[in-house]
């Protein structure tokens, strides 16, 4: 029996789902969500919003709900979900506006400007912390939610599977070889990269499956991650090359 590959840590994945997933609200007793004007989690687990004036959730215990979606399209594009429970409290005008320009000031967003013309800031403290993925579900806590990172390619990861779909079709044929032989036929998809190895998703009839194939050691750079693909197809002359794209 082979050994599993291995996999970023439950706290690692929530983290890169909070920095990258889209988010609704929700509601307590209701099925109707709310897609807030805008989110932010911060690293201590504490969620900020941007909700239209006089929101009714205002005071309310909610669920924040980010999605991490494949960056390509697939049959469930879904790869795992962040649940944030909490308070939402509305900031006071002088504590939102500071709040508005420590958010500006790592990801500028235009909609900040609608703070006070109509729109109302509010923040959460998490109560309780889950993050789901087939690799299982398991309850966080705040603490170590702030001692992991997001994987260092969680915000190229996009546009690197966009780009192995659509120009390298050649090279998901050879990745092929890396899958078990009943699955060899099935339509191959790039699903996933983080440091630790590549997800990759096997469209069959009767089903979806999902494999991942593991690099020979953690990367943290773009070039370490060139070097891992190239090895991944069997090319040992190019994954001498610097420089390029994956």
């Amino acid at each position: 029996m082979t050994d599993r590959p291995p996999i970023p840590g439950a706290d690692e994945r929530a983290r890169t789902i909070a920095a990258r997933g889209p988010a609704t609200l929700l509601p307590p007793g209701q099925q109707e969500r709310v897609a807030p004007l805008l989110h932010h989690v911060h690293a201590d687990a504490t969620v900020t919003v941007l909700l239209p004036d006089g929101h009714p959730l205002a005071g309310e215990v909610t669920v924040v709900e980010l999605v991490d979606l494949a960056p390509v399209p697939l049959r469930e594009p879904a790869r795992g979900l962040l649940w944030i429970t909490g308070r939402l409290a509305a900031l006071p005008e002088p504590d939102a506006r500071a709040r508005a320009v420590e958010l500006a000031a790592e990801k500028p967003d235009p909609r900040l400007l609608d703070l006070g013309h109509g729109a109302t800031m509010l923040t959460m403290e998490p109560l309780s912390m889950v993050v789901a993925d087939p690799d299982g579900t398991h309850p966080l806590t705040p603490a170590a939610f702030a001692e992991a990172e997001p994987d260092p390619f969680c915000h190229q990861e996009a546009g690197w599977l966009r780009h192995l779909e659509l120009s390298h079709t050649d090279v998901l044929h050879t990745l092929r070889r890396h899958l078990p032989a009943d699955l060899r036929g099935g339509d191959l998809r790039p699903l996933g990269l983080d440091r630790l190895g590549l997800r990759l998703r096997v469209e069959l009839i009767d089903g979806d499956h999902d494999v991942r194939l593991a690099f020979e050691r953690p990367i943290t750079t773009q070039r370490e991650l060139s070097v891992e693909l190239r090895r991944m197809v069997g090319c040992p002359f190019l994954a001498a090359t610097p420089g390029g794209q994956p």
